[in-house]
């Protein structure tokens, strides 16, 4: 996708963070908690001035130009917060981790910084530069929609329920807009009309006639689905403590980081089990019966999901500031890396299929009745 426009606004705006932060690390004010607070909040207002200012006409076109801009400069800071902590810099956000969020230095807040400031922020200059352009963005937003909407359903319980549920800092109410505004986006981006399809009516009809065993691609994501569920369950009932000895056996030889007192793992599988696991479900059952239109949209919202909670999960599992003995054991990698990469890359795929070839889920129009003939 083509973003180079951006860089003349939302990126150089989003770069500032750099100057800012630095600055801000050596203000001796911010050594309070309430400053930090303070502080951010009046940057983050002084932010949405400057590119309201800047870009009028974008944000009369789609507000949501503006949400993105924003936290396109956050994801930046988010960035500098995870290489900070992995030291591969100073001097830049020390005073927020200490005085503001000291949750985002565990392995968990390290690797959803990580997310943001990779993954959201190129989907944050994308949609930013279709809003530019007039272009539809619905795609990229409901995948934006699931893996932020995932990270705030781990992290906020996170940190009320982990150890680090003392270290709740003014700073941490700025995480209320990160609650309200993926609302309103999420309600703005599925109102959006989707991208036209290229299937005529015999095309839907035909694909809709085959069954599941005429149809090789299907039947692997059914199968997959499926084990996942399984999969979604059998973790769901880890972390709740199932006194079974599979249970016992892999928490303890597999994925012992689920034990880990920091909260996140366990909350991960709770969402997994609770969210994830009908999902599963219903996709597997939009994959026999024909014209769930839902599927196509929703696939994409959960493949975000999925993306984002996998890659902090493995991250921390591996990560050096979890515990050693939290971490998972050299010999059970291989076993580890294969089932967790399956499980994220699933539902891309499903996501993939989805939107190249979307027939088998259009709904099929009413037949009109046929014309009565007038008896004389």
């Amino acid at each position: 996708m083509d973003i180079s426009p951006l860089a003349g606004k939302i990126a150089a705006l989003s770069l500032g963070a750099l100057p800012v932060s630095y600055a801000l690390n050596h203000a001796s004010a911010l050594s309070h908690p309430l400053g930090v607070a303070l502080m951010s909040a009046l940057i983050l207002g002084q932010l949405f001035v400057a590119i309201y200012s800047l870009s009028r006409g974008e944000i009369c076109y789609d507000p949501l130009y503006a949400v993105f801009a924003v936290f396109a400069f956050t994801s930046v800071v988010d960035l500098l917060i995870a290489l900070q902590e992995d030291g591969y810099m100073v001097g830049f956000m020390e005073f927020y981790t200490k005085e503001g969020e000291p949750y985002l230095r565990t392995a968990h807040g390290v690797f959803i910084c990580y997310w943001d400031g990779i993954v959201h922020y190129f989907l944050y200059l994308a949609m930013a530069g279709a809003i530019r352009r007039r272009r539809r963005y619905r795609n990229l937003g409901l995948y934006w929609l699931g893996s932020f909407v995932m990270s705030i359903l781990v992290f906020l319980p996170g940190n009320i329920l982990g150890k680090y549920s003392s270290e709740i800092r003014p700073a941490s109410f700025l995480t209320i807009p990160y609650v309200l505004v993926p609302c309103w986006a999420g309600v703005r981006v599925f109102n959006q009309s989707p991208a036209p399809t290229c299937c005529t009516t015999n095309v839907v009809q035909e694909e809709q006639r085959k069954g599941l065993l005429k149809r090789p691609a299907d039947l692997a994501l059914f199968i997959y689905l499926i084990l996942a569920g399984f999969f979604t369950l059998f973790r769901g009932l880890v972390v709740l403590d199932c006194p079974t000895d599979a249970c016992f056996v892999y928490i303890y030889q597999y994925e012992p980081y689920l034990r880990d007192p920091v909260a996140y793992p366990k909350v991960q599988m709770l969402v997994y089990m609770f969210y994830a696991l009908p999902f599963y479900g219903l996709a597997a059952y939009a994959l026999i019966f024909p014209g769930c239109s839902w599927l196509p949209d929703w696939a994409l919202v959960f493949a975000g999901a999925i993306g984002q909670a996998q890659f902090s999960h493995m991250g921390a599992s591996m990560h050096l500031r979890t515990p050693f003995t939290y971490r998972v054991p050299e010999d059970a990698w291989a076993c580890f890396f294969v089932c967790n990469l399956l499980y994220a890359l699933g539902p891309h795929l499903l996501a993939f299929r989805c939107l190249l070839w979307p027939a088998f889920f259009q709904r099929l129009p009413p037949r009109s009745p046929a014309p009565h003939k007038k008896q004389n």
